[in-house]
């Protein structure tokens, strides 16, 4: 009976520790839904401009994953050092946003897009008006992961990119 207990709070110890799923690439293969959600909103955007879809990096949740939990537990944000991937963030109301809510807030930037080559690419003239929704479309990057902690009552939303994008003087897509 101990043994059994053991084995069922280990397991559920894993499956709790694990970022949103197993070792699935992409939507609609019997994933999680919470990486399905997050692949369908990315690609929404991508696919508005005839851009590839991108797949789901386990490597990449987890990397996000460490730095959700940090700003979760310092109860701010700011970008991480040098990670040498593309990094969006977002923090909002514990438990009110969906995971499509969270990625459209920074597909909505879009509104400020202009095709050019970056930084040049925002009607404002500051790039960082449309720095989440160009990494999301920018073309040669193919892999994401994400991971959303709380902490504060707040959510925090970290997604991952690889390659990354927003490299000054190429074009987006």
């Amino acid at each position: 009976m101990k043994k059994l207990l053991f084995s069922i709070i280990f397991i559920a110890s894993v499956l709790v520790m694990h970022v949103f799923s197993e070792d699935n690439n992409s939507a609609g293969t019997g994933q999680d839904p919470a990486i399905a959600e997050i692949i369908n909103a990315h690609n929404k955007y991508r696919s508005e401009l005839g851009i590839p879809p991108l797949t789901w990096s386990n490597t990449l949740a987890k990397n996000a994953k460490t730095w959700a939990d940090r700003l979760a537990g310092e109860r701010r944000m700011y970008h991480s050092s040098d990670s040498g991937e593309g990094e969006n963030l977002w923090m909002g109301t514990s438990g009110y946003y969906s995971l499509t809510q969270m990625v459209d807030s920074w597909g909505r930037e879009k509104r400020n897009f202009k095709k050019s080559r970056f930084p040049n690419v925002s009607r404002s003239g500051n790039w960082a008006d449309v720095g989440h929704y160009t990494q999301i479309i920018w073309r040669t990057t193919t892999e994401v992961g994400c991971a959303r902690s709380r902490g504060g009552g707040f959510d925090f939303l970290v997604c991952r990119y690889s390659p990354p994008g927003n490299y000054m003087g190429k074009e987006v897509y």
